[in-house]
């Protein structure tokens, strides 16, 4: 199985943030400014992001699904950077 990794998912996680209304992480404000980064939390977020039609927070919390926890937190902190 190949991961996915931070690089490659920072920079949507950045651009999921400069969108209106996700400037403190919108339908994945619990995965990623509270730091629930476990494998419910980001479920329950990609749900949240699926009810709501927010297609670019579905996206992200499905590459995250396919991350280690690791891995989540570095691609949060490599996205703050930009």
């Amino acid at each position: 199985m190949i991961r996915p990794t931070s690089v490659e998912v920072a920079p949507l996680i950045a651009a999921y943030y400069r969108k209106h209304g996700n400037e403190a992480g919108g339908n994945c404000h619990g995965v990623l400014d509270d730091g629930n980064l476990g494998d419910d939390s980001v479920w329950f977020c990609g749900s949240e992001c699926a009810a709501a039609g927010d297609l670019d927070g579905c996206r992200i919390m499905f590459l995250f699904l396919g991350m280690r926890k690791t891995a989540r937190l570095k691609a949060i902190q490599k996205a703050k950077a930009l």
